[in-house]
Formats: C-alpha cells, sequence, structure tokens
C-alpha cells in the first residue's frame, strides 16, 4: 500500500528553551532537524516499521494557513500565511537556533511529506532478495553498493575494512534500477565482480530502498 503521510513538527522558539510537539513524538528538547530524502526518524520514533525508511518527498517551515497551530495563539502571530523556509523541497534544514528567521513573530510549524519504503542491506558477497506483493512491482528509489559507516556489516570484521565509510559504486543504481524496476521479485549479488570494487580493502554491502506499488500503475515497454 502506497500511502503519503503528512507530519507536522510544531515549533515554539524562545530565548530560554525550545519544544517541539507532533503527532507521532514528543521530546523536550532539540538542536536541529534536518530534512532530506532519505532521513529517517530512528530517534524520533516515527511510525515506519522495522526494516523501513522514511523518504521525504516535500517539506516546508513557516505558516501557510491561519488554522494549523493556531490554538491559544494570537491573531498576530498567525496573520502571515506567506512565510516559508524549506519551501516544497525534499531537503533543508532547521535549526533551533537560526539566525535567519522566515518570519518574524509569527508562530510557525514544520509540514512534511513522507513515504515508508522499504530498506534492503545486504553483506558482500550475498544475495539481495528484493520482494513485492502479488500484484505489486518493485520501484526503486536509492541505492548503494560500498559503505556509509563502520556498524553494518561489520561483525567479525577487522577495523582497516569498515573505517573507510565514504565508500560508494557509480554504478550501483543504474545496474539496480535497470534489473529490478517493474518486476515482483528480484535478486542480486552484493560483490565486486557485479558493482566493481569503488574501495579496495573496504568489506561492503549493498543497500536497496524501494517501494511496492500496484502494478496496474505501469505499463512496461520492451
Amino acid at each position: 500500500i502506497y500511502i503519503i503521510t503528512l507530519l507536522y513538527i510544531y515549533f515554539y522558539f524562545s530565548q530560554t528553551f525550545s519544544v517541539v510537539r507532533t503527532q507521532l513524538l514528543c521530546l523536550s528538547t532539540f538542536n536541529a532537524v534536518k530534512i532530506s530524502p532519505w532521513l529517517q526518524f530512528d530517534s524520533m520514533n516515527s511510525s515506519s516499521d522495522e526494516g523501513q525508511v522514511i523518504v521525504v518527498s516535500w517539506a516546508n517551515y513557516g505558516r501557510r494557513d491561519k488554522t494549523t497551530c493556531s490554538h491559544g495563539r494570537p491573531v498576530s502571530q498567525l496573520q502571515n500565511v506567506h512565510c516559508t523556509w524549506c519551501n516544497g523541497t525534499n531537503s533543508c534544514t532547521v535549526d533551533a537556533n537560526i539566525s535567519e528567521d522566515p518570519c518574524v513573530n509569527i508562530y510557525k510549524y514544520l509540514e512534511v511529506f513522507y513515504t515508508c519504503q522499504i530498506h534492503s542491506v545486504t553483506c558482500q558477497e550475498s544475495q539481495a532478495n528484493l520482494q513485492c506483493g502479488e500484484g505489486q512491482v518493485i520501484v526503486v528509489s536509492w541505492v548503494n553498493y560500498g559503505r556509509r559507516d563502520n556498524t553494518t556489516c561489520s561483525h567479525g570484521r577487522p577495523v582497516s575494512q569498515i573505517q573507510n565509510v565514504h565508500c560508494s559504486s557509480p554504478s550501483s543504481a543504474e545496474y539496480v534500477t535497470n534489473r529490478c524496476n517493474w518486476q515482483n521479485n528480484c535478486t542480486v549479488g552484493a560483490s565486486n565482480t557485479v558493482f566493481g570494487d569503488p574501495c579496495g580493502g573496504t568489506y561492503k554491502y549493498l543497500e536497496v530502498v524501494y517501494d511496492c506499488q500496484d502494478a496496474s500503475k505501469y505499463i512496461r515497454t520492451n
């Protein structure tokens, strides 16, 4: 099921404290919120199931109407409905200590549209198995063969094999997309033979973020 969720994160800033209130989480303090296309709200207790990641498609910080986050607020704090910071992009940073306020004295909120998509991780020399339900097809969003942290696929590996966390095969996205898109299931080998060796001496893994969508929405042409 392909569901787009609207997440409201409500902000109020003062000189001494900041508060985050949302339908999905409650945090007493925060320093910054960074919105990116592959944002994982792990520390925010999001509603995504285990093995999934949040993929942001749209975000805006400011105020677009007079009713959202308006309870108990004076009219003067709700008047400006053309206040934008991220302005519908899928990548931005909202900092509690921002020096540039998009609309001074206006009570603001952060809106995020996101989908929960499947996150497949396969260690080097193993097989990635991408699978969708009956009547669905794979739609790949993001791929990386390499290493982005020193904890994934690290068991039993020496430090020298996991210390390079800026390793990425430039061909991985094109290969997996061409092989798996519009298929009900797909197998991909996580190996240097398939993707080349982008970082010699580093133990790598294959990450694939994909969604399962209704096959009737897509007509594949050969």
